[in-house]
């Protein structure tokens, strides 16, 4: 008879047995590779299931699916240990932990709600796909607000917390950049007019990119002229050797230092020995292949900027907070400029060329959208007509060219004088004093800094311009155009003379009927100006 120690070792044996016999026919639906010969041999040594006892722990295998690596994980899930990793974590972490701040990456087939903004304030809810991009949405906003179909609307993400903000190119997926947002951040997509935004492609390279700003690329090409290099970097959208001084924030630190700065292919570098290019003093920057570049709106009240032209490089692990921005400012828009053109060319390359080439194509398949049909025609490819005569002539002399644009301005004013006349009876209508409030170019009321942010935001390109109610003068009107990178502002002042009403910039010399006489004229003659009028400030309400 055995005993009390020898019972409870059969009892302990018994038990055993039944967890290895478990264990052996649960290690059946184990992954594949990892044991799987010596379990297929196990599987035969092992008890049968029937023979186990209701007392013997049963292993139950989980049936359900693993998740997806595209469904977004709980944003509620506890940061605790998991011990079930290959059940319900998707990369395998032994840790339960939420997506790192963001909204999670879009999923395929399946719609997602974009919010856009316009420059009013109105905003309008919109349900895209995934793979949705920047220039498709703009499409159908255009349509949906009935405006004007170019190429110059644009989506622009904005930061208000941040005060940054930067056009999407048209190839980038809008639910992929949403994705990015932090929950609960003021961020936000804005519709609105952008100018600037393929004129690297069609305005001239000289003052794109300024020849103090390219000389390293002038040392590896001592054949080719400054003019003909830069073209071939707009044509092939690759990236020229820019250089120049920038001011540095200090990271942690409110402290502002100029150094000197040089973007290459292999990153952006700054030197720590004057302007030295030795490798020994140059310190790498950052990488903007993984990073995105935004234009600083409100640098010196957020950040302390030296100047009000800074912009910031924000790589794509930053998700919020001023952590982690590395912020610069330049010396002026110029060099500004000059920086983010070049920025864009060295991250997209020939995609962005591309996407120039490809809103060229929409808008030659529909040539009466074009709002100036002139604005592709330089003044070089121009000749003065003679058609006095049965056929037409080339005037080759320069003395009879001028001649013949004196006596063109002259039956000009003739003609648009009486064109515009009224009768007797009705010269006292105010239809010419108020049909310009009808055109889009007109902004009514707005101030003289409110202007020069608005042509600042859509674009400073030699032509942009907008046309508003003057506050010194009553009565009077002012032209704000944009040349050179800057705002200048005309006084249109109205005069009455044999009791019609007419327009003036020049003290009377050349008089107009009405406002938009006065543009029309200046879309097409330079005049008193210093270029033509080429693209008008709009808003939309969405």
């Amino acid at each position: 008879m055995p005993g009390p120690a020898g019972g409870r070792r059969d009892a302990a044996s018994a038990a055993d047995d039944a967890m290895d016999g478990g264990a052996q026919q649960s290690g059946v639906r184990d992954p594949p590779g990892v044991g799987s010969v010596e379990q297929e041999e196990d599987v035969g040594e092992g008890p049968p299931t029937t023979d186990l006892r209701r007392s013997q722990p049963l292993f139950i295998h989980s049936t359900s699916r693993p998740l997806s690596e595209e469904e977004p994980r709980a944003s509620s899930l506890p940061n605790i240990p998991n011990p079930f990793p290959e059940l319900c974590s998707p990369s395998n972490s032994p840790i339960l932990s939420s997506p790192p701040g963001g909204q999670g990456p879009p999923r395929e087939g399946v719609c997602h709600l974009v919010k856009v903004f316009s420059e009013d304030g109105s905003c309008r809810s919109l349900e895209v796909s995934a793979g949705t991009t920047a220039r498709q949405l703009c499409e159908m906003l255009v349509q949906r607000t009935h405006a004007l179909h170019d190429h110059s609307w644009a989506l622009v993400e904005l930061h208000q917390h941040l005060a940054l903000e930067r056009c999407l190119e048209d190839h980038e997926s809008v639910v992929e950049v949403q994705s990015a947002w932090p929950l609960g951040a003021d961020s936000r997509f804005v519709f609105r007019k952008n100018f600037a935004k393929y004129e690297l492609f069609k305005s001239n390279a000289q003052s794109l990119f300024p020849e103090v700003m390219v000389s390293s690329c002038l040392e590896a090409n001592k054949s080719m002229a400054h003019s003909e290099l830069i073209q071939n970097f707009l044509n092939s959208g690759s990236c020229p050797e820019v250089q120049g001084f920038l001011h540095l924030r200090e990271a942690g630190r409110k402290v502002w230092k100029r150094f000197y700065f040089s973007l290459r292919r292999s990153g952006l570098y700054y030197s720590t020995k004057g302007t030295s290019k030795d490798p020994r003093h140059l310190q790498y920057f950052a990488d903007l292949t993984e990073s995105n570049i935004y234009y600083v709106t409100q640098g010196k009240k957020h950040y302390g900027t030296p100047t009000e032209f800074g912009f910031c490089i924000k790589p794509y692990k930053v998700r919020s907070g001023v952590k982690g921005l590395k912020l610069l400012c330049s010396e002026d828009e110029q060099s500004r400029t000059c920086w983010m053109a070049a920025f864009r060319l060295f991250k997209y390359g020939m995609q962005l060329y591309r996407n120039y080439q490809q809103a060229q194509a929409r808008l030659s398949q529909h040539p009466w959208i074009t709002p100036t049909p002139l604005q592709s025609v330089s003044d070089s490819a121009l000749v003065a007509m003679d058609f006095s005569g049965c056929t037409g002539r080339v005037i080759e002399n320069p003395s009879e060219v001028l001649t013949a644009a004196l006596e063109e301005a002259q039956a000009w004013r003739k003609k648009t004088t009486h064109r515009y006349s009224l009768p007797a009876a009705c010269q006292s209508s105010p239809l010419s004093a108020a049909i310009h409030r009808t055109q889009p170019w007109f902004h009514g009321r707005i101030s003289r800094e409110d202007t020069q942010q608005l042509i600042g935001r859509q674009g400073l390109v030699d032509g942009v311009f907008l046309v508003r109610e003057s506050q010194r003068n009553p009565k009077g009107f002012v032209l704000s155009l944009c040349h050179l990178q800057k705002v200048k502002h005309y006084l249109i002042l109205p005069s009455e003379e044999e009791g019609r009403l007419y327009f003036t910039m020049d003290d009377g010399q050349t008089r107009f009927a009405d406002l938009i006489q006065l543009v029309e004229f200046h879309q097409i003659n330079r005049g008193i100006l210093p270029c033509k009028l080429r693209h008008y400030c709009t808003c939309v309400a969405l």
